[in-house]
């Protein structure tokens, strides 16, 4: 079933039907039939290698302009650039791009220690974990509480400046937004102690190199004032780009009991995900992320088969019963707002 507004109700937190694991055999036996998990090489060459002309021609004209107020304007494309740079990262690290391990991982860190200063080996683990089980509370790190809370448990006994921003997350979420670009530099400076000597000198050395180039480049073209009006508009608009890229996909969709019985693999990805209709300017955009089912599916599945695949699970999900959930992408982004206000509602007082 497609689902055009808020979600319907969901099922019990029991597994239904058939036993978890044969509801997604069939549906990998298609899929697999199809030649839908083999790698896409001339794809991502080609994207890749149209994303890097684009950033150098970007910066190019940063250079040509000189110490001009005119050089800001050039901050934005050049956010959305380097979202497509962090797609490309995320692609390499679910093994997309290739099964070489070692080819994967290079791409991951040229595209995200070396280009955007985000940490390759930080976002890796903590983006597995959240595959592994999105949207359970103590189990994914994208739903822990944090700035932001997920359910009215985590926002209970909140007080002080936390609960101020529990009962205003709503209206918060994209201007925090606004400086997850910096935070991700952060992460993955902090993640560097929890790695071995050897990983810690080659994604340090890359995440300073990002840091220092980046600077020495603004600096070297634009005054300080022009530079810092650059980068605030760049990492900024990054951010904001991110998040709107990844908040529809799982917030507001089903949140299993961490005490309840587990789900199957399909259940378990389907439930929690969300898709984002649209077309081909939808799916660069988002960079593929739109097919959220598909991709929980289906880590490793190219980007460009994600929606060659939605139409086998949409079909498979109606046979079990399994509530299928798409809408468009205004509507998405309010479920979100809908849900980050209600988890705060135990916080505000009666009206």
């Amino acid at each position: 079933m497609t689902q055009t507004a808020a979600p319907a109700p969901r099922p019990p937190l029991t597994p239904a039907g058939p036993a978890p694991g044969s509801e997604f055999t069939p549906l990998l036996r298609e899929v697999r039939g199809q030649g839908l998990l083999e790698h896409r090489a001339g794809w991502y060459v080609r994207t890749i290698s149209l994303n890097l002309l684009a950033l150098a021609a970007v910066l190019t004209g940063v250079a040509l302009l000189g110490e001009s107020w005119w050089a800001v304007l050039l901050a934005p494309p050049l956010a959305v650039l380097s979202a497509r740079t962090a797609f490309v990262g995320h692609d390499a690290g679910h093994s997309q791009i290739t099964a070489d391990r070692r080819v994967a991982r290079l791409i991951g860190l040229v595209h995200g220690n070396l280009l955007l200063g985000m940490g390759y080996a930080w976002w890796n683990e903590k983006h597995n974990r959240h595959h592994a089980n999105p949207n359970h509370t103590g189990k994914d790190p994208d739903v822990a509480a944090d700035v932001l809370v997920f359910t009215g448990h985590q926002a209970a006994g909140r007080t002080g400046f936390r609960a101020w921003l529990t009962r205003h997350q709503a209206g918060l979420f994209l201007p925090l937004t606004l400086l997850e670009g910096i935070a991700l530099k952060v992460y993955g400076f902090q993640d560097l102690r929890n790695h071995p000597w050897r990983v810690r000198l080659v994604e340090g050395g890359l995440l300073t190199a990002h840091v220092a180039g980046y600077t020495a480049l603004l600096l070297a073209f634009l005054t300080p004032w022009q530079a810092l009006a650059f980068a605030a508009v760049h990492q900024g608009l990054f951010g904001l780009h991110l998040g709107l890229a990844f908040a529809p996909n799982h917030k507001g969709m089903e949140m299993p009991d961490p005490e309840g019985p587990r789900w199957g693999h399909l259940r378990r990805q389907v439930l929690t995900s969300r898709n984002i209709r649209g077309g081909p300017v939808t799916d660069w955009l988002l960079g593929g992320l739109n097919y959220q089912i598909e991709h929980h599916l289906f880590p490793s599945m190219p980007r460009p088969h994600l929606r060659l695949a939605r139409p086998l699970v949409r079909a498979h999900c109606a046979r079990l019963g399994v509530p299928y959930t798409e809408t468009g992408a205004v509507d998405s982004y309010r479920q979100v707002f809908a849900h980050l206000h209600e988890v705060g509602e135990g916080l505000r007082p009666a009206a």
